[in-house]
């Protein structure tokens, strides 16, 4: 018998939620938001084909989001000609300063979906609560979700959470006020720090909703001859399933389909779930194992247990360069070779806003130093300009890696910088 995509009760929503969830953010035609009559009939073509073959395997819930290009008006169509009397069905929508923006941006969702005439959406999340002043536009009195209620009085929509790249504090915060029912969050193998939010969730009874552990988890549908050694027999998408899908209190992971081919290797990681409790301890101890010896033979045995300490906040670093990222990109490369994962990442820095904060650095060393920086104050921040050894030392007086940083910083810029920088809402 086919294997099936099995379901878990999606904390307090109640729903039974697919373990994987097809994302809406790769099958759509184009980031921009064309209008009907420009989707191509091979644009709808694949992403039937893609639909068709994931509910028949038991992709039941559907997410995608309001700035996803062509994304919600490609599915509106599509939906009515593939038949789930099970599905359930998720966009998101980015809160504003003005109620009546974010309920305008709802009512266009809801259009592209199909859903205007009376139509009903199960889950909306409150799409980047990134920033605190996004947790107070959304939660101030009159503010968004007194929009999205008087929707779910009226059964327009079901249930109401939250996506995120924000800090782990302000996810803590958002959980706090018990006013949302699921969170969007990235946790997977390469990135755990989220896992103290995800406990705090499960206190609340709230749906867990990994997003993207395939593309941000590394780059895993293009991965590299390391990682792909290292996790060998399992392909890396199929450890990392399984990986995040054996933790406690994760409900679901994303799968951004771009073609029914990539449905695949998620698919074979729902067949050997059952038994991740002895196929994912290996792997994880040869991953960290190749991660030690590869940055101990650098750096010394310490630098894994304290690389983060006493870094300061991007906002707090001159050229706004966020230290705590680029470090972490560099033991990605060291360690399992993620070049392209890096690169990507590298090149949005600076670019993406609130959505991927601060700053890479091309500024560090770099010849706008000689222009822009040299009569300025050595301790100040120049945003746009360059940085030089002295003022990034200063910004380091708490890590007990000062002298080693600013070599780092040189060897990342020369293997990583001048990259394409990746679309903002990818992240």
């Amino acid at each position: 018998m086919k294997m099936r995509v099995p379901t878990r009760r999606f904390g307090r929503t109640g729903l039974a939620m697919p373990v994987l969830s097809l994302g809406g953010m790769r099958f759509q035609q184009s980031w921009s938001d064309l209008p009907a009559d420009a989707i191509t009939s091979a644009s709808q073509a694949n992403l039937r084909a893609t639909l068709e073959k994931a509910v028949a395997a038991g992709f039941h819930h559907i997410e995608t989001a309001r700035y996803y290009g062509t994304s919600e008006r490609q599915l509106g169509t599509v939906l009515e000609q593939v038949s789930d009397p099970q599905r359930i069905l998720q966009t998101k929508v980015p809160p504003n300063a003005d109620p009546g923006v974010f309920e305008a941006e709802l009512e266009t969702s809801f259009e592209r979906l199909g859903l205007a005439g009376g139509g009903r959406l199960d889950l909306l999340a409150i799409h980047g609560i990134n920033l605190e002043e996004h947790l107070h536009q959304t939660l101030r009195p009159g503010g968004c979700l007194e929009v999205v209620r008087r929707w779910q009085a009226e059964d327009r929509i079901g249930h109401v959470g939250f996506s995120t790249h924000g800090s782990l504090a302000l996810i803590e915060a958002a959980i706090a006020t018990d006013q949302f029912d699921f969170i969007n969050l990235h946790w997977y193998f390469i990135r755990q720090d989220n896992r103290p939010a995800i406990d705090r969730a499960l206190a609340h009874d709230m749906g867990v909703f990994v997003i993207s552990p395939t593309d941000k988890g590394g780059h895993l549908h293009s991965p590299s001859a390391r990682m792909a050694e290292l996790c060998a027999p399992l392909h890396p998408i199929v450890f990392n399933d399984l990986f995040c899908l054996s933790a406690p209190g994760i409900h679901t992971i994303s799968v951004g389909a771009a073609h029914p081919g990539d449905l695949e290797a998620h698919l074979e990681a729902v067949a050997l779930l059952d038994g991740a409790g002895g196929l994912v301890p290996p792997v994880v101890e040869r991953l960290e194992r190749a991660r030690s010896e590869a940055l101990a033979g650098t750096l010394g045995e310490t630098w894994l247990a304290t690389w983060h300490q006493g870094l300061p906040e991007w906002t707090d670093t001159p050229g706004e360069i966020n230290l705590p990222v680029l470090l972490w990109l560099h033991n990605l490369l060291e360690a399992w070779d993620l070049e392209s994962f890096a690169k990507a990442r590298y090149g949005l820095m600076g670019q993406g806003g609130h959505w991927f904060p601060g700053a890479n650095a091309d500024a560090f060393e770099s010849e706008a130093f000689e222009a822009e920086v040299f009569e300025a104050d050595a301790s100040s921040p120049t945003p746009g300009g360059g940085v030089d050894e002295a003022q990034l030392r200063g910004a380091l007086s708490d890590s007990p890696w000062a002298a080693e940083i600013p070599a780092i910083l040189r060897q990342l810029k020369a293997r990583l910088g001048g990259q394409t920088v990746e679309r903002l809402t990818s992240t």
